[in-house]
């Protein structure tokens, strides 16, 4: 599990027991002078547990990861509390649904530097393709398909890997990776295409794709951040082929 920081007050505590709740209290009021805007992200579910400083941070470890826990304090000394909690104790039922205004604020805007990759099916000519560009040049990077019998979310999939092959080629390591699919990024995250798509003499081109991809996924390491394109507050994604 990851911890971020050091344990010097807690030692400092176990030596002065008679003093520890005057420390915290005091500990505690200092942080918040200090700090009034800094916030502090417990993740107890996510790609690595742990306390992130920010927001940016914190939606690497969550994003794509179904049930994922987690939620933000005002000081590192509650952080730390929440992190060996039962998150039920500090998250009371479901999250709610945030309202627009908020859930943008949170979202902010997506990284100037980065891959955007989306994928589109024709549903007049029954195929799907995808494709990846630069989000801060518009220039496209790869493209492919049509491909027959695919679908969005195996598009989806197919990009991302496609992309964290190229930037393994280029030495592209931090480069920063969006899709639109919640579920092709979750796919990505546990390297399996987790399709519903029935494995045919119809589907082997597609499946032959989807194989060579997840071999990939299982054969390779990264560490390109893969974030999800927040539709609702930043717009179309770059990389739409303009179809809906």
């Amino acid at each position: 599990m990851v911890n971020l920081f050091d344990k010097d007050a807690k030692k400092h505590l176990s030596l002065h027991p008679y003093r520890a709740t005057d420390l915290i209290e005091h500990h505690l009021i200092f942080e918040r002078m200090a700090a009034k805007k800094t916030k502090y992200y417990v993740v107890w579910k996510g790609l690595n547990p742990g306390i992130y400083f920010s927001w940016e941070a914190c939606s690497q470890q969550v994003s794509g990861v179904a049930g994922a826990r987690y939620k933000s304090f005002p000081t590192k000394a509650e952080a730390e509390f929440a992190l060996n909690q039962n998150p039920e104790f500090s998250i009371s039922g479901n999250i709610k649904k945030k309202s627009k205004s908020t859930e943008k604020k949170k979202t902010g805007t997506p990284l100037s530097i980065c891959i955007v990759v989306d994928a589109a099916w024709n549903s007049v000519q029954k195929d799907m393709e995808y494709q990846g560009i630069f989000f801060h040049t518009g220039k496209r990077i790869f493209h492919h398909g049509p491909l027959p019998n695919g679908t969005n979310n195996i598009g989806e999939f197919l990009a991302i890997v496609h992309a964290l092959a190229y930037c393994k080629k280029q030495g592209l390591a931090d480069m920063p990776i969006y899709s639109d699919s919640r579920n092709a990024i979750g796919w990505v995250h546990q390297k399996k295409c987790k399709t519903n798509l029935i494995r045919s003499p119809k589907t082997k081109l597609i499946f032959d794709l989807i194989d060579r991809a997840e071999h990939w996924l299982a054969s390779h390491t990264f560490k390109n951040p893969i974030l999800k394109w927040e539709t609702e507050d930043w717009g179309e994604n770059p990389a739409d082929f303009g179809r809906k």
